[in-house]
């Protein structure tokens, strides 16, 4: 699979596709084409979120920060576990294409790592695995 090709139609809403989910990991492409978080909303996730930006460009605002975060493609960024966040917004003319990973940190991970081994399905990949793993 290319993560740049055949992208889904996203002019009339974002569009989020799991590429691969394990216990305690997803991992998804997610296309935006003008899209931006609704007025007041704050993303709250209970989980961490490595952003890589691959195509397109958006602005993100974190809720502890003053001004918001241009990205452009192959800007990333880790997302601590709620940590308040929202979209301003995506490029309108032309598609813009994140790779997202999600994990769970502290107990959560602990407690997705014991059920994993207990079903004999290896370790979530860690953020700090996985970037390496890109650097590479």
């Amino acid at each position: 699979m290319n993560l740049l090709s055949l992208l889904p139609d996203a002019r009339q809403a974002e569009i989020a596709e799991t590429l691969l989910a394990r216990p305690g990991l997803r991992i998804e492409r997610i296309v935006s084409l003008g899209q931006a978080s609704p007025p007041g909303f704050w993303y709250d996730q209970h989980e961490g979120e490595w952003i890589l930006l691959l195509a397109g460009a958006a602005s993100l605002r974190f809720a502890d920060e003053a001004a918001p975060r241009l990205l452009r493609p192959g800007d990333c960024l880790d997302i601590a576990p709620h940590r308040r966040h929202r979209v301003e917004w995506t490029d309108p003319g032309t598609a813009t294409v994140w790779l997202a990973v999600f994990y769970l940190s502290g107990s959560g991970a602990v407690k997705t790592q014991a059920k994993a081994a207990q079903t004999g399905i290896s370790s979530p990949l860690s953020p700090q695995r996985l970037r390496e793993m890109i650097e590479r």
